[in-house]
């Protein structure tokens, strides 16, 4: 599997172990603790369509999560490992004759500037993008879909929708550390609904794709929703998130309308300047955090059979534990 050592991806390799499968790990990085598990590792990068195809020898499936996340950056950066990147997984598992091919996706190749509300997988790709992230895993996961059934490989693509959990290093270290700057503030009327995820399931709904392309024809060639399959309300939720690390509420807020204003503004003062780094706010990032985003699950439930096997209450209380246990719950008054 590719990204074998991210967040996602080394609970999907964990989960793998347990049932008893052996893992080959592809990425740049080594990973001794995945590795002391009984994860075999290959080194490579993504973009050497070479390295690609002798790592998938003599496999059976490929779980390819690698890509470059993010909502600033060049198209090219983006385009490079989420594109052709993924163009180079197809190619190496039609010519090493994989059996089976599961692609992470990303709910955000659906999303066009408005809210999501209970939609299926079905509905169309923008027509303009907002963001190079999004457009660059459309185009891969538009290629993972049309390979399907090319010299007999079977296909889906997941998309998980904002993945957390304890171990986060990416959504729940920011919120803390900008919420503990005061920088945060909520975009919009603050009742958007929106789906979400936990690792465990995340990496559980990887696994039904990997079962349903091997028994049910019927799941091949198709996206998927991966959530909790219940949506909370964001601002709520990112707020139990704070208080859980002991951090005061989000109570200022900033209309859509401004919020989109001053990414554009952003963007061009970036773009101009050449300034390194990421905006704090983008015209994407202010769509996205003030639009509905939940959706219809029954194709996951029906043809990968993939159900939440944690809960998110029991996912909330999992996670107060474990900062509690890092010293980070109750350090300020909320």
């Amino acid at each position: 599997m590719t990204g074998a050592g991210g967040f996602l991806g080394s609970e999907i390799a964990t989960q793998l172990l347990h049932q008893g499968h052996s893992v080959i790990g592809f990425s740049r990085g080594s990973y001794p603790a995945l590795e002391q598990q009984g994860v075999q590792w290959i080194r490579g990068d993504i973009r050497d369509a070479n390295a690609i195809n002798q790592a998938c020898r003599n496999v059976d499936a490929i779980i390819h999560t690698a890509a470059l996340s993010g909502v600033w950056g060049s198209w090219n950066s983006y385009y490079q490992v989420n594109t052709v990147g993924t163009e180079h997984v197809i190619a190496a598992a039609r010519a090493q004759a994989v059996k089976h091919l599961v692609y992470t996706s990303s709910p955000s190749v659906t999303f066009d500037g408005t809210d999501q509300v209970n939609i299926p997988e079905d509905v169309p790709y923008p027509s303009s993008w907002l963001c190079h992230y999004p457009h660059s895993k459309a185009i891969a996961e538009q290629a993972v879909l049309a390979a399907n059934g090319q010299d007999n490989l079977a296909t889906c693509a997941l998309r998980p929708h904002l993945i957390w959990g304890a171990n986060d290093p990416h959504l729940i270290p920011r919120l803390i550390k900008r919420g503990k700057a005061g920088k945060l503030r909520i975009v919009g009327d603050g009742t958007n609904l929106v789906d979400m995820v936990h690792v465990t399931n995340a990496a559980h709904a990887h696994l039904c794709a990997i079962e349903a392309l091997s028994n049910n024809p019927a799941s091949h060639g198709k996206a998927y929703w991966v959530s909790q399959q219940e949506p909370v309300n964001c601002w709520d939720w990112l707020n139990e998130l704070l208080q859980a690390a002991g951090v005061p509420p989000i109570k200022k807020s900033i209309s859509s309308r401004t919020a989109y204003a001053v990414g554009a503004v952003l963007e061009t003062v970036y773009t101009a300047l050449r300034i390194g780094g990421e905006p704090r706010m983008t015209r994407f990032l202010a769509k996205q955090l003030s639009a509905d985003h939940y959706f219809d699950n029954r194709r996951a439930q029906e043809l990968l059979g993939y159900f939440p096997i944690l809960s998110t209450s029991q996912a909330m209380d999992e996670l107060k534990q474990a900062m509690a246990s890092k010293g980070l719950l109750g350090q300020s008054e909320c």
